[in-house]
């Protein structure tokens, strides 16, 4: 796909529905659509096209250009243009390593404290996750399993734990829509779930790491073959 296809495809869409600054929202547009892949690695972005599509001027797709450079979504050369970052297996290998760091401590914890009401917030998560793939809604099924973990976060008291995590988390999370849906993988990832909240609802903090070690392990594996079986879509160094 050329970037101007890639242009293409968003033309349909708007800023409707996102809130916040005229130049928050753009750089949240932009964020969507490069984290789905819509804007895939190597695409060049244009600051002109952008603007007329989204009928803004040119200073607040500046502004988020240069806030997603801060966070390596992008990359922008001079004289060149902005480009949206490939991916590195070395920074994909850290994110995971340290997102794993944060959760395994943060589940540690939860098993140790949870209250009933923590519980109850779970166990209905994990409801509604049954039922998102018993419909066959995919997305939603990845929407509530972020929702899920992100529960775990919050239930450490630790306000700042979920932000961490998240920034750790970004380029996995972007390069993790590559191998979305996997045939089964689904099915696999709702047992997983289960048994991170069973071990929760045991007060077994050591049972609750290693069925969290062995969820989050899941995606780093299927995540490095792709760097050999689709290499334009990462930093060649």
């Amino acid at each position: 796909m050329t970037p101007s296809e890639t242009t293409d495809q968003n033309k349909m869409r708007s800023l409707e529905g996102i809130s916040g600054s005229l130049a928050t929202r753009v750089y949240q547009f932009l964020k969507d659509s490069i984290m789905s892949l819509e804007f895939a690695p190597g695409d060049i972005l244009r600051k002109n096209e952008i603007a007329e599509q989204l009928g803004v001027s040119r200073s607040p797709v500046s502004e988020a250009f240069a806030k997603l450079a801060a966070e390596g979504l992008v990359e922008i050369v001079p004289q060149s243009g902005t480009y949206v970052s490939r991916f590195s297996m070395d920074e994909i290998r850290e994110g995971a390593f340290l997102r794993a760091a944060l959760e395994l401590a943060a589940v540690e914890k939860v098993a140790r404290e949870r209250t009933e009401k923590q519980l109850t917030q779970l166990n209905r998560n994990l409801r509604l996750q049954e039922l998102l793939l018993q419909d066959g809604d995919i997305p939603g099924f990845y929407q509530a399993d972020e929702e899920m973990h992100a529960l775990i976060m919050s239930f450490t008291g630790f306000k700042r734990l979920a932000g961490f995590a998240e920034s750790a988390w970004l380029q996995v999370n972007r390069a993790r829509q590559l191998i979305l849906p996997s045939p089964g993988r689904v099915h696999e990832t709702l047992e997983e779930h289960a048994d991170i909240i069973e071990a929760i609802r045991k007060g077994d903090p050591i049972a609750a790491r290693e069925a969290t070690k062995k969820h989050l392990g899941q995606l780093i594996k299927r995540l490095e073959p792709l760097e050999q079986e689709r290499p334009e879509l990462f930093n060649s160094a």
